[in-house]
Formats: structure tokens, sequence, C-alpha cells
């Protein structure tokens, strides 16, 4: 990439007067440093490194010394925002396709997709970055502004509202599912019938996109996170006992799973902690109210392993 047009994208500036017009690649880590690379310097300690393994150019955002005026200079405002400049700037030329979901669609994209033809994104600027710099043209991108920044993006599309390509759940519990998919029978997944409809609108883009799938061994996806426990709040093995502790972080989620709850467990004892600021409210909630399903804002299953921890220093 010429020296020109990374100034030109990153506003940035050239502090001295170099030897060197264009960069083989943009590289983070000075142990890779090749000769003729650009090092991105988030850790200034690592520009020493950098130069003596060849860099041809440094960019930085803190005050430096210039240690060697043959090679480029490069001052911008903010590192980050400057490789998002140049991030957008490649996919533009590359002509991705690029659509915006939400988390619960990312978690189950990443499961089940296994080509390299489509990129799903949940890391910081400077992984994503080097995820995309060498993206091939037609990939499609899969992103949420709550875990991706979007400005990194222009021309984005939403998943297609219309679902064509249904699930028929034959036998379900909160917590599992067996389906039909296309003519297979897929017994006891690991996957709540609550995330079957993000699943669908998943399919329908995959088998527009003609990208490949597997749907089998699903994992947990970090939302309406089911933790079966005993009256002590001790983790048991999943579906061993009749108290489960269920967990989500996104509060957009809430109201939606408190339906759920409701009309797919209506014999059922269900507690709502969602606006409890203290954890050990929470535990104490749990630990002193009747109840079959909790579904509890805000904290993940590790407030039981901090409680479980607690226990055992009090006992010994």
């Amino acid at each position: 990439m010429r020296l020109v047009n990374i100034l030109a994208l990153t506003q940035a500036k050239l502090v001295n007067e170099p030897f060197v017009n264009s960069f083989e690649n943009i590289v983070f880590d000075a142990k890779k440093i090749k000769r003729g690379d650009l090092f991105i310097a988030f850790v200034e300690e690592d520009i020493e490194d950098a130069i003596l393994n060849g860099a041809y150019g440094v960019v930085f955002d803190k005050p430096t010394q210039i240690s060697d005026s043959e090679i480029a200079w490069i001052k911008v405002q903010n590192i980050e925002e400057a490789i998002k400049k140049l991030l957008r700037f490649r996919l533009i030329e590359k002509k991705i396709n690029i659509y915006q979901c939400d988390e619960v669609t990312i978690r189950l994209a990443q499961q089940i997709v296994t080509q390299n033809n489509l990129v799903v994104l949940d890391s910081n600027v400077k992984d994503i970055f080097l995820s995309l710099w060498g993206i091939e043209a037609d990939t499609t991108i899969l992103f949420t502004p709550s875990l991706t920044d979007e400005t990194l993006f222009t021309d984005v599309k939403l998943l297609p509202s219309d679902t064509t390509n249904h699930i028929e759940i034959k036998e379900k519990t909160l917590f599992e599912t067996s389906f039909i998919y296309d003519n297979k029978f897929y017994e006891r997944q690991l996957l709540s019938p609550f995330f079957i409809p993000y699943l669908e609108k998943l399919l329908s883009l995959f088998t527009s996109l003609d990208i490949n799938f597997r749907l089998k061994k699903f994992n947990p996806i970090k939302h309406f996170e089911a933790v079966f426990i005993n009256k002590n709040l001790q983790i048991k093995d999943f579906g061993s006992t009749d108290k489960v502790v269920i967990f989500e972080s996104d509060k957009k989620l809430i109201s939606s799973q408190i339906d759920f709850l409701k009309n797919n467990a209506s014999w059922a004892n269900i507690i709502y902690l969602i606006d409890i600021k203290d954890e050990d409210e929470v535990l104490n909630s749990l630990k002193n109210t009747d109840f079959h399903f909790a579904l509890v804002f805000g904290y993940d299953k590790y407030i039981l392993n901090e409680q479980q921890k607690y226990t055992q220093q009090v006992l010994f």
C-alpha cells in the first residue's frame, strides 16, 4: 500500500521525509515484521524490534522518539480510529457483502457455519483488522453493533425478514429441541426453542447465499443460559435437578424470555431477578426463594462459582 494513500485515508501527519513510499503489509506484531512492512505501534516499546526486523514505517499516536529517519514515521490522533479508516476503504475495494444482525444470531452463526466465505465478527478492532485485511472478494460478513463498531462498514444490509426455511419442532423442553429441517431429524439438540426463530432467519440467509452449515452439537450461546443447581446453589449436571437459574446479559431479550417462560412453563414456580444491582441480594433470593426457574439479568453463572468458593472457605 502506498504511503500517500495511508496518509490520506487516516488523515495522519508524516513527521519526517523518508526514503520509502510504499509498504508490503500492515503488521501489528513486531516479531512478525518482515522487510518492507508497516508496523502499527500499539505498544511503543515494540517499535525498536519492528525496525530491527525491517519495518519500512511506523504508525503511532503517542510521543515517540524517531530513531531511523529513512523509514516513514506516521503520527495519527488515535491508532484504532486510523486502522478503522484503512479497513473501511479496503472492504469497499473488495465489494464485501455485509449483514447486520443481533447477538443471538451471531452466536448461532459461529456454531453452525462450516466455510470460510462467511466471517462472523465479535472481537476487538485489532483482531477484526487481522481477520479482514486479506479477505477475498464476495465474502459475507455478519456483525452486530453491540459487539463490533458499525462505522467500519458501508452499504450494510439487514437479514431477510421473510423466513423461507422453516424448522419443524417435534419435541421440546425449555432448553432442548428435537426438530426436522430439510428432511433431516436432529434429536435433542442443546438449543432452546426460544432460539428457533433466530435460527430460521439465519438459515434463510445461508440458503440464499449458498453458505454451508451443520446443525448439531450446539453449545450454550451466553444468552438464556440454563444452569442446574441444588438448594445450596451448587452447579450440577444438565437436567439433573429441578432448580434452574437462567442467565441473560441482554435486557432487550428479557421481555420475550419472560413471555416464553410463561407460555411454556405455566406449571412452574418462576422468579425474575431483573433489576437487582447487588450480587449478594441475587444470591440470597436464589437461596431463600422456592422456584423451579429463576431468570437473572445482568449476571452470569460465575456468581454461583464464587458463592461455592465462599461456602467452602467458611466450612474449612
